[in-house]
């Protein structure tokens, strides 16, 4: 394992500040969570600090419900370095005294922060990587995931496109596990719908910044349907350049596979109107969730918009607080695998997705949403970003069971 110095001096701060808080405490009396998302790279908007905004609402929350439990939170960026990130979560487990990590994105980062939960029987919410490999080869007991994945996201959109006629398909995909996932999972939905995938391009991750070839080659297609199987900066820098070589005005249409709200915030509805996307939070979608959005704001940055990974930030640690609470702090700090046993066996229901529940394979199941971006015309107020295209019931919105391959599930 080899990491610089950033990586060291990164995961050396994380470990200092939990270890810290560790001995402020008497042992077993407090429960820790830590916090691993992207701080400074591409996903910091669509995750990183605003989604520990939330985590950190969620706590006030619950602490202010329950005053004779504390809870703690400490936080680090992984650096989009599944090494960083490995590092990192074996010192809070062993020496922070964390009890669970939260957010944990991209898919890589996941997969290593996932094999040490289990390996130290800690608890994993999981509400920032997408791949649906989470809760399929790769669940654990000691894995809590969603609220989104990327069959989930696949699913809505490519099924409702090729409704509407956009029956012809060129994926442009991050070349990685979440980007890959993205494209097999819509192409297979594509073809099952009657569509076509005329092709596909992979597009180095993180930092490109160049997208012209890809747009070009797929533009030379002749497809109706450019996808974007990417998120955060490649999304946006994708989409910006799409609009200067006027894309959407020679008939073609962009899907966001892989799109949030807060992408849209960044680069405006200029550049993003008609895209549609699948999030299964939107702060305007009803009384809850506009509720959950005042509460939180003062925690945002001036114009933030909480997306579907930021309010799942919240909605995992809410669940998983009550779960503590039913448990007994002693007893939910002696075994992650049996806190997350006593999630699945409780419903969820919080502002955010409203009710819910986990899965036995570990997917939060709520209801996803097709959205499509306003125009210019059609917004209110710079928040006002979307309007309402479809909605996937919760019993329809994931993977079949016993489709996902999960080996702690018989079938």
């Amino acid at each position: 394992m080899t990491l610089n110095r950033r990586s060291m001096l990164g995961t050396a701060t994380a470990i200092l500040a939990a270890t810290t808080t560790a001995r402020a405490q008497t042992a077993g009396s407090t429960i820790r969570l830590g916090a691993l998302t992207d701080m400074s790279g591409p996903y910091r908007d669509v995750e990183g600090p605003t989604g520990t905004a939330c985590v950190r609402q969620a706590i006030a929350e619950f602490t202010a419900e329950n005053p004779g439990i504390t809870v703690e939170l400490v936080a680090a960026d992984h650096q989009n370095k599944p090494d960083v990130a490995s590092v990192t979560v074996r010192e809070w487990f062993d020496r922070g005294g964390v009890d669970a990590i939260v957010q944990v994105g991209n898919t890589a980062v996941a997969l290593a922060a996932n094999t040490v939960a289990r390996e130290k029987d800690k608890v994993h919410l999981n509400t920032g990587a997408l791949s649906s490999v989470l809760t399929g080869a790769q669940c654990s007991p000691n894995l809590v995931h969603g609220p989104l994945d990327t069959w989930s996201m696949s699913h809505a959109t490519a099924n409702a496109v090729v409704k509407d006629g956009g029956e012809s398909w060129y994926f442009i995909a991050a070349d990685y596990a979440y980007g890959h996932a993205l494209r097999d999972e819509a192409a297979k939905f594509v073809r099952a719908a009657g569509g076509k995938v005329l092709g596909a391009v992979a597009h180095p991750f993180p930092g490109t910044t160049d997208f012209a070839a890809f747009l070009l080659q797929a533009q030379a297609s002749g497809a109706k349907v450019i996808a974007l199987a990417n998120s955060g900066a490649d999304l946006i820098n994708c989409l910006k350049q799409a609009q200067e070589f006027g894309l959407a005005r020679r008939g073609l249409r962009m899907v966001g596979l892989g799109a949030f709200v807060t992408d849209v915030s960044a680069m405006g509805l200029q550049v993003a109107q008609g895209l549609l996307l699948t999030e299964s939070f939107y702060w305007n979608l009803n009384d809850r969730t506009r509720a959950f959005y005042e509460r939180v704001k003062p925690r945002l940055g001036q114009g933030v918009i909480p997306n579907t990974l930021h309010a799942g930030a919240y909605a995992a640690t809410r669940h998983y607080l009550k779960a503590v609470k039913a448990m007994g702090v002693a007893e939910a700090k002696r075994s992650g695998q049996q806190t997350v046993n006593a999630m699945k066996g409780m419903p969820t229901d919080d502002d955010a997705f409203g009710e819910g529940r986990i899965r036995e394979d570990g997917q939060m199941i709520v209801p996803v949403h097709l959205f499509q971006v306003k125009t210019p015309e059609e917004s209110r107020n710079p928040a006002d970003l979307f309007k309402l295209a479809a909605t996937v019931p919760a019993a329809e919105a994931f993977r079949p069971l016993a489709e996902g391959g999960c080996p702690m599930i018989r079938t």
